[in-house]
């Protein structure tokens, strides 16, 4: 990714939009802002952006419902005063690519944002379409996945992170700090709570009668994807 990437910022504190805008301006990057949900919408209209840095408390829509909106499109860097765990946890949940908690130090914003940017787009990192395990099926481009009786299962962004995580380490045991680096980059903290209500989750998902569990955990060690993977 250049350095003339195009950032869009979506924040309703008008004195940070500038802030933030100058800063990453004099970083080398083309910076847009927006107030809100609907003023994103029109310079999503204009171009799609590299890199959306989104508040989550604004009026109206809130940050969490707009990142929902943005899967796919682009990815998202959160931003928000709300610093606890579980608040993190949602942000990740539901899409984002990093999450970073307010105050927060502007070089630190910065570097988040390049290392965003240095991940592969997904589909230039593997030309495989498709990955097939126990009569399951997900499909990379698409992010879909389908069960061994053929009906769809919805995944958020994080979950469908974590399942292609463990899909393509299959059989080899994952560390939390390992899960957390592939599914949110190396500036992800580690909080190991999340990791753990994120595998929980997705075990729910993908639970079936007369199913052996697909991720097994190993203890002292972290998880491992136990299904043979097809291609």
């Amino acid at each position: 990714m250049s350095a003339t990437a195009d950032i869009l910022i979506v924040d309703d504190d008008a004195s940070l939009r500038a802030a933030l805008g100058d800063y990453l301006s004099g970083a080398g990057y083309a910076v847009r802002t927006a107030d809100g949900g609907a003023a994103m919408d029109a310079r999503l209209a204009e171009a799609l952006p590299d890199l959306v840095v989104l508040d989550v408390m604004m009026p109206g829509e809130d940050g969490l419902s707009i990142c929902r909106r943005l899967q796919g499109r682009a990815p998202v860097l959160m931003l928000s005063a709300m610093g606890e765990t579980t608040d993190r946890i949602v942000g990740l949940e539901v899409g984002a690519a990093d999450y970073l908690p307010k105050p927060f130090e502007p070089r630190e914003l910065l570097a988040r944002i390049r290392a965003v940017l240095r991940r592969p787009v997904l589909g230039e990192e593997t030309a495989v379409r498709a990955l097939a395990f126990e009569g399951w099926r997900l499909e990379v481009e698409a992010r879909r996945l389908t069960d061994p009786a053929g009906a769809s299962v919805e995944l958020t962004g994080g979950e469908f992170a974590l399942l292609l995580t463990f899909v393509r380490s299959a059989g080899r045991i994952l560390s939390r700090d390992q899960i957390l680096e592939n599914t949110h980059g190396p500036l992800a903290e580690n909080f190991d709570r999340a990791v753990d209500l994120a595998v929980s989750r997705l075990r729910r998902k993908l639970e079936r009668p007369g199913q052996a569990a697909l991720i097994e955990t190993v203890r002292g060690a972290g998880y491992r994807f136990r299904a043979a993977v097809r291609r």
